[in-house]
C-alpha cells in the first residue's frame, strides 16, 4: 500500500510555494547579508570584550527572571481567559494582548509613569525606599511587559485545544480545583506552556525600546545586549554586526528548541498511549 506521505493531498496550489519562497527569502536575505558583513578574523575578540560579555550576561539573567515572572503571571491569566466566563472577558484579553501591537517605547513610557519616581506607584515606592526605574529590576519589568502576551497566547490556545473533559472527570471523582489544576490541567498543557515560556525568553532577550525608555543604559546594570549593539553601532560597526549575529544565533536556537518540542510531543504521546 502506498504511504500516506506519497499519496496524501496537501491542498497547496503550486503557486503558493513560489510566494512562500519569496517570503522565506525576505527573512533570510538580511541575515545572509549580515553574515557576509562579519569580520571573521576579529569575530572572537569582538564578542568577548568586557562590555560585550557583561551585556550578554545581563541579558541572559534578566531574560530568565522575566520568563519566570511571565509564567507566574501568565498561567493564571491564560486559565481565566480560556476557562472563565465573566463580563469584560474580551476586554481583558484585549488589554493583555495590547503589548503585542504597542510600540515598545510606548510600553516603556507607560512603565515609567507607573513605577518612576513621580509615577502612579513610584511615589509610594520611593517613600518605602524602593527605586525601580533605571535599575536592573526595571529591565525585568520592561521585558515582562512585552513578553507576557506570548506566553498567554500559547497557553490559552493549548487550554482551549485540550478541552475540559479530563478536568471534569477529576472533579467528579472528588478532586478539589487546586488539585485538578496541579494534577490534570497543567500537565495536560505542559508542551504549550513550555513553548510559550521559550518564546517569551526569546522576546525578552531581544527587547530594546521599553528597556531603553524605562531602564536606561547603564553598563552592568541595565545595558542589555540589544542596547550594547545599538551603542556599538555608533562607534564600532564591526562589533555591532558581530554581536548582532550572536543575538540572532541565540534567538534561532531558542525558537528552534520551542519548535522541536512542539513537533516531538505528539509522537511521544502516541508512543505512550
Amino acid at each position: 500500500m502506498p504511504s500516506r506521505r506519497r499519496t496524501g493531498y496537501t491542498g497547496i496550489p503550486p503557486w503558493i510555494y513560489a510566494i512562500a519562497a519569496a517570503g522565506g527569502l525576505f527573512v533570510l536575505l538580511p541575515l545572509v547579508a549580515m553574515v557576509a558583513k562579519v569580520d571573521w578574523t576579529q569575530f572572537v575578540p569582538l564578542i568577548t570584550s568586557e562590555s560585550s560579555l557583561t551585556a550578554l550576561g545581563l541579558s541572559l539573567r534578566t531574560s530568565a527572571a522575566s520568563t519566570a515572572l511571565c509564567i507566574v503571571l501568565g498561567v493564571p491569566l491564560a486559565l481565566v481567559l480560556a476557562r472563565g466566563n465573566f463580563p469584560g472577558q474580551r476586554l481583558l484579553r484585549a488589554f493583555v494582548l495590547l503589548p503585542l501591537v504597542l510600540p515598545p517605547v510606548v510600553g516603556g513610557i507607560a512603565l515609567l509613569y507607573t513605577f518612576g519616581r513621580q509615577g502612579l506607584l513610584g511615589r509610594t515606592l520611593e517613600v518605602a525606599g524602593i527605586q525601580i526605574a533605571f535599575s536592573t529590576t526595571a529591565v525585568v519589568l520592561a521585558q515582562t511587559f512585552v513578553a507576557l502576551p506570548f506566553l498567554v497566547v500559547s497557553l490559552e490556545g493549548a487550554l482551549r485545544t485540550a478541552g475540559t473533559k479530563y478536568e471534569a472527570v477529576a472533579a467528579t471523582l472528588g478532586a478539589r480545583p487546586t488539585t485538578v489544576l496541579r494534577r490534570v490541567s497543567i500537565p495536560l498543557v505542559l508542551p504549550g506552556l513550555a513553548s510559550g515560556a521559550v518564546l517569551s525568553f526569546a522576546r525578552c532577550l531581544g527587547e530594546f525600546g521599553a528597556t531603553l525608555t524605562f531602564a536606561g543604559s547603564l553598563q552592568g546594570v541595565t545595558r542589555t545586549l540589544p542596547l550594547e549593539i545599538y551603542l556599538q553601532r555608533e562607534t564600532d560597526a564591526d562589533a555591532a554586526v558581530a554581536l548582532s549575529l550572536v543575538l540572532v544565533a541565540v534567538a534561532v536556537a531558542v525558537v528552534g528548541l520551542s519548535y522541536r518540542r512542539y513537533r516531538t510531543q505528539p509522537v511521544n504521546e502516541a508512543a505512550t498511549a
